[in-house]
């Protein structure tokens, strides 16, 4: 029997078309935002690890890898209905908070950062701005909001944190991002987090 039969009820469905709005309302929201910090940027500023640390061509982790990420997740989500309507929630929230920090931090990009190439998923990234946004680190928060997500389920969890260290290692790596963005990105992660169980109750209760 497939794990989604008898569980969208209409209450469901109508959460998950919410989840769905709000979930679009936010990538517009980032898609604005990263335009605005792009045309506003400062210089760039110094960075300990980033002055000491030689940039590494690791495109294909930070692209290619996180679209394979998020493909999986949705695959996940699909076999494990019950964490989808709080995922794109808390995902949503998460976005949407990012966006305000990226609007408000204008920090310019790091000298010698590679650009992105010339593949499918590289001209997606390139299109939604996904490279102008700074603090905190997408590509490492979202992969520790789907362990907080998934704590329960010890596979899934390690899995993810072995993402997020993996990610957010790479962006270091790669100077794409600084490494505040990073080290700031558990516990801004961990603040969605809490925000979006309290808003989200009955979403997260699908979950326990």
């Amino acid at each position: 029997m497939p794990p989604y039969r008898g569980f969208f009820t209409k209450e469901r469905v109508r959460s998950l078309l919410v989840a769905f709005v709000l979930l679009g309302l936010a990538i517009v929201f980032q898609f604005y935002a990263t335009g605005y910090s792009a045309r506003v940027s400062s210089n760039f500023v110094h960075d300990l690890l980033l002055d000491n640390l030689p940039i590494v061509n690791l495109n294909i982790i930070i692209i290619e890898g996180a679209f394979a990420a998020i493909i999986g997740t949705f695959i996940l989500l699909f076999i494990k209905p019950r964490y989808l309507i709080f995922t794109m929630k808390a995902v949503a929230i998460f976005i949407a908070t990012r966006a305000v920090f990226i609007a408000v931090t204008h920090l310019g990009i790091y000298p010698g950062q590679i650009n992105p190439g010339t593949g499918p998923f590289d001209h997606v990234y390139t299109a939604l701005g996904l490279e102008a946004g700074f603090f905190f680190s997408g590509h490492t928060g979202l992969a520790l909001l789907m362990a907080l997500i998934f704590w329960d389920e010890k596979f899934w969890r390690f899995a993810y944190l072995i993402v997020a260290a993996v990610f957010g290692m790479s962006v270091i790596l790669a100077h794409v991002h600084y490494t505040i963005d990073v080290l700031a990105a558990p516990y801004m992660t961990y603040a969605v987090f809490k925000m979006s169980q309290y808003f989200f109750d009955e979403d997260y209760a699908l979950i326990e």
